[in-house]
């Protein structure tokens, strides 16, 4: 059970330590007010844990976007049939625009979830008032 609480956590964008704090503000399609908040507002987990720690989450976004790209081009030759590389272009290049707010937030929560031996779960946070 703790195992889907995590992914339950990390796909509403929670803290990793206390599951309950918002790790961003803001919509992620908004034009105002989009970041990542310093700390977590429930348990004060520092997310930045060292100045250009969110530079790693650069390689996960690009692998989240080359996996994207080659599911959104193999779907689009199973539908079409196409040999024209400019209807591939294309879409690859909305899809990848249009997910390039996604993929800012959970490439870096992937970061923190899942290669950040620092950050653990605390279950002392769940009790909490």
């Amino acid at each position: 059970m703790p195992r889907f609480d995590k992914v339950k956590a990390l796909i509403n964008c929670r803290c990793p330590r206390c599951r309950i704090g918002r790790v961003f503000v803001g919509n992620p399609y908004a034009l105002k007010k989009r970041r990542v908040n310093e700390i977590c507002p429930y348990c004060g987990q520092f997310f930045e844990i060292e100045p250009g720690y969110f530079y790693a989450a650069m390689y996960i976004s690009y692998f989240m976007i080359m996996f994207e790209g080659g599911l959104t081009g193999w779907l689009l030759f199973e539908i079409t049939k196409s040999e024209f590389i400019g209807h591939y272009l294309a879409v690859i290049l909305l899809v990848t625009l249009s997910l390039s707010p996604i993929n800012f937030r959970y490439s870096r929560l992937i970061l923190l979830y899942y290669l950040s031996p620092r950050v653990k779960f605390d279950p002392k946070y769940q009790n909490r008032d």
